[in-house]
């Protein structure tokens, strides 16, 4: 069986390929929770995330009938919450009326600063919010290793590469795969998605390969500072445990 030691080191990478780090806390809010209220009490306790956007959410309805085209309808939810985005744009804080997102985007610095800085910010909404429990907490990076503008061999990448059937000599034009993992012990699930993303514009961009790990509780607890803190401890070498275990030593070695 799995047996998660947080004090396991990684190797560091100078050029780490994360292009968006989130730690996600799912509760519920005891407080009002009041858009105009809301606004004024972040101003004042968060002056380093000075633009606050409202968000509101929507449901779309797509309905078919045999002969008759599709009906389309919106429906508005109401307001959902705030978010809020540091002067540089590259913290991004999500204050809902179910939860509390945060987000870092390139370039990721470490996880002491981004960690440290996403409690600075949950202690915050946890004060607002009033909540006693977290339903679910969650720990998500996006990596996106750019791909060269040739032929390209995923093996050279992944442990775990795209074959066709049978070996088959086929070509693999598109690339998607997603696993869903229990973490027998302990109350994880993790998600990993592996594709390919077409290139984003001209050049030496051949495209990019995605490795989307996100790591999450799968039942409620307390909440607590340390409770919270034990449980992002795991997550993070979790996700570590499965970033260098589905990337080759070639591909490590290009990202040092």
């Amino acid at each position: 069986m799995l047996k998660i030691d947080v004090a396991e080191p990684f190797p560091h990478l100078e050029h780490a390929p994360i292009v968006e780090a989130i730690i996600e806390i799912r509760t519920r809010v005891e407080s009002p929770w009041e858009e105009s209220g809301l606004r004024e009490q972040l101003k004042g306790k968060l002056p380093s995330y000075p633009k606050i956007i409202s968000q509101s959410e929507f449901r779309h309805e797509l309905k078919m009938k045999t002969g008759q085209p599709p009906e389309q309808s919106f429906h508005d939810l109401g307001w959902k919450g705030l978010r809020l985005q540091s002067a540089d744009d590259r913290y991004i804080a999500q204050f809902n009326r179910e939860g509390f997102i945060f987000s870092r985007l390139q370039p990721y610095e470490s996880w002491d600063q981004f960690k440290q800085e996403a409690m600075r910010l949950w202690n915050v909404y946890a004060d607002l919010a009033k909540s006693l429990e977290v339903q679910r907490l969650g720990v998500r990076f996006i990596n996106r290793i750019t791909l060269p503008a040739v032929e390209v061999r995923l093996d050279a990448y992944l442990v775990v590469p795209p074959q066709p059937p049978g070996n088959l000599d086929l070509q693999i034009m598109r690339f998607f795969h997603q696993d869903n993992l229990l973490v027998t012990g302990y109350p994880y699930v993790i998600n990993i998605v592996k594709t390919v993303q077409p290139p984003q514009g001209s050049g030496s961009d051949g495209g990019g390969l995605i490795l989307d790990i996100d790591v999450f509780t799968t039942e409620p607890f307390e909440e607590r500072a340390d409770a919270i803190d034990k449980r992002l401890a795991e997550m993070r070498w979790l996700k570590n445990k499965v970033f260098y275990r589905s990337l080759t030593k070639e591909a490590l070695e290009g990202l040092k």
